[in-house]
């Protein structure tokens, strides 16, 4: 009966931790989500406006090959399984405004290069 009342006390205080750790402390508003597709050496939307202070969920999907996923400037970087193994997800907050180039981080093939977008943070 003893450990019966032990299990019950541990999945309970498993149960909080859990909440604990997945609620987003600090944040009092909903994440904007944006779904970003990577294929043939070009990121849809190449372009992705959002306002200062914004917490932006990118969700990174590839349609063909690995591709890598990195905002110029900042330590976000992501690899983007390739088509049908899953997707990646950066969450952020927009603090500052201004223009921010990103680009895929992995080289992916011949057009690599040119695989990059841009992202800017409005006032």
């Amino acid at each position: 009966m003893r450990a019966i009342t032990i299990r019950r006390g541990a999945a309970l205080v498993g149960a909080v931790v859990l909440v604990m750790l997945t609620s987003p402390l600090g944040y009092s508003q909903e994440p904007r989500v944006i779904n970003v597709t990577a294929e043939r050496f070009a990121f849809t939307p190449s372009h992705i406006t959002v306002k200062r202070g914004t917490i932006v969920e990118l969700r990174l999907r590839s349609e063909d090959t690995n591709h890598g996923f990195h905002i110029a400037g900042s330590e976000f970087n992501a690899i983007i399984p390739k088509r049908g193994r899953g997707d990646a997800t950066l969450i952020f907050r927009a603090d500052y405004a201004g223009h921010y180039t990103f680009e895929c981080s992995k080289m992916c093939g011949a057009g690599h290069t040119i695989m990059r977008g841009t992202l800017t943070v409005e006032e």
